[in-house]
This record gives structure tokens, sequence and C-alpha cells, in this order.
């Protein structure tokens, strides 16, 4: 097993393990514990009360943080003609169609996000092997397979995360830096959490948020306690 280095376990002694702090206090914490040397993102933990591996119990979604999540975001658009001139006002890095997916078949990924035009998904599917598993591939269902390439490119800029519970019933996502200040992460931690609730499948039963962590980059996990969620999204 890997050995913690002295930073992490003088900070992981400022949490207490077992305790569920409020989601005020868990953010200072994380932030106060935040050691490295670089902007840290601060991420979060959510494990829902669905079983993914049914379809109707399958929770994904999209949403633009308040305050974005302060990372460079690279959006390739896949459009031909007019769509792909408007892609490049819109801010996209890339534009384009076949040239595009031969360069990715080349090995090229020098992006992080892709948005695609209803006409060029019969090129794009035929890169799912490629994108599927890097969490690239455009859908509908979140708003990246559209012919407003305007609207989408924006919102990627300007912050937007796409999630997905995991196979286990776990949502991963970035609300941002160390830097944003408490506020803004708690802004941000709200605007999530309240995505979350909305999206509860109707056949989910039981406890829907069972739990919630917030970490750093480098730092220890903090736990939040569920029960004030509703609360505090009042």
């Amino acid at each position: 097993m890997a050995k913690s280095g002295k930073k992490y376990v003088e900070v992981k002694k400022k949490i207490d393990p077992q305790k569920k702090y409020t989601v005020e206090d868990a953010v200072n914490l994380v932030l106060e514990s935040a050691y490295a040397k670089f902007d840290e993102s601060v991420d979060v933990a959510l494990r829902l009360g669905v079983d993914p591996r049914h379809a109707d119990q399958m929770v994904r979604g999209s949403i633009v943080l308040p305050h974005g999540t302060g990372k460079t975001t690279r959006v390739l658009v896949f459009a031909k003609g007019e769509k792909e001139k408007e892609a490049i006002e819109a801010g996209a890095d890339y534009a384009g169609a076949e040239d595009l997916a031969e360069k990715i078949q080349g090995g090229w990924l020098d992006f992080d996000k892709v948005i695609a035009t209803p006409d060029t998904m019969g090129t794009v599917g035929k890169l799912g092997k490629i994108l599927g598993p890097r969490g690239l591939m455009p859908n509908p269902k979140v708003g990246t397979v559209t012919f407003d390439v305007s609207k989408a490119v924006a919102e990627m800029k300007a912050g937007r995360v796409d999630f997905r519970v995991d196979k286990v019933g776990i949502v991963h996502c970035s609300i941002g830096k160390v830097s944003f200040g408490r506020e803004k992460i708690i802004d941000n931690v709200k605007a999530l959490l309240e995505m979350i609730m909305k999206l509860k499948p109707s056949s989910s039963k039981g406890t829907y948020l069972k739990s919630f962590t917030v970490s750093s980059t480098m730092g220890p996990g903090v736990k939040v306690d569920t029960v004030e969620v509703p609360s505090l999204l009042k």
C-alpha cells in the first residue's frame, strides 16, 4: 500500500472521519486543507440510491455552473458548411467533419468536449470506440448533438459540466478551484445538488442521496451530512 505524504497526514488530522459536516463547514475544511503548490480542483462524489443497471434509473445530465469550473475547455465541433463557420465564430477550438475524424482515428485527442450536428453523426458514429470510453461521444440527451452549435459551444466555454452515475451509483464532478473561495464553491455545489435532485428517477425508492463527499485534488475527502441538503436548497 502506498504511504501518504507528510502534508496529507497533517491536513487529515483536521478532519474527523466519523463526522458528517454541513456543506459550509465541509467546504471550509477542504479549502483550508489544500496544500499543493498548484490551484487544486474541488470535487464532489455523490452516492445515489439508484441501480444504473436499469435504464430507468440512469442519472445523467449537464449544468452550467454559476462560476464555471476554472478550467480551460478545448471544444471540438463536428459540423459542415455554415454550421462549421458558426462553431468557430462561437469560440470552438476545432471544427470540421471527415478531416477531424481522420485525425482522431490517427490518435489525435487534444480536446476536452465534443459537439456534433445531427447530419455529421454518421461520421462521428465511426469514432464510438475511441470517444465513448473517454466520455467524449456526443449525445442528444445532454445537448451535445444539436444544430444550435453557438449555444452549445458558449455553454462549454462557460464551464458546463456533464455528469452521469457510474456503475456503482456514484456521480463524480468537479465544481471549481480552491482559488474560487468559499462563496463561489458553495454556489456551485448548490447548483449541482439542485440538478441532481431534479433528476431523481421515479423508480428510485428509499433514500436517494445516500452520501456526499467533498475534496480537493490532493486533499482528503470530507463527508457532508445529507440530511441538511433539502434545507440548503430552499
